[in-house]
């Protein structure tokens, strides 16, 4: 898989971009194809084309830096009543670019904007089960 991304162009300073924030580790932008106003990306500033690749320091950064972005957005010009965070971690969770980039999506009432899932109601036995399964690879 080829490393580069449009990403690394902003990052760079190469391609344009809305950027909200700047630090030695993270940029945070505007997507230029929004599904709500003020949708944001943030984004470290070195490669990881997945959470695996990615520090777990830095990937903790991009959260904070998250959560403060979630804050502007509520007393900016945005206005928004409620923020989603949305990172796809590989193509079938629906990541596009392969750069870990986390989405901070701002919430308004009937945006059109939801997550769209059937709930399931498995047996506390196959919630144990799996459980155990997900501790055990947590120790290897």
């Amino acid at each position: 898989m080829n490393p580069y991304t449009i990403f690394a162009d902003i990052i760079a300073g190469r391609a344009p971009a809305s950027v909200v924030y700047d630090d030695p580790d993270v940029l945070a932008f505007l997507d230029i194809r929004p599904v709500t106003p003020g949708h944001l990306l943030v984004v470290p500033k070195v490669v990881a084309r997945n959470l695996a690749e990615l520090d777990p320091a830095l990937g903790g950064k991009l959260f904070q830096v998250g959560q403060r972005l979630a804050a502007a957005l509520r007393e900016s010009e945005v206005g928004c009543d409620g923020v989603n965070f949305f990172l796809a971690d590989g193509v079938t969770a629906g990541q596009e670019v392969f750069h870990v980039h986390l989405h901070v999506i701002p919430r308004t009432p009937g945006d059109g904007f939801g997550l769209r899932a059937r709930a399931t109601s498995p047996q506390r036995a196959d919630l144990d089960y799996l459980a155990g399964s997900i501790r055990g690879a947590l120790s290897r």
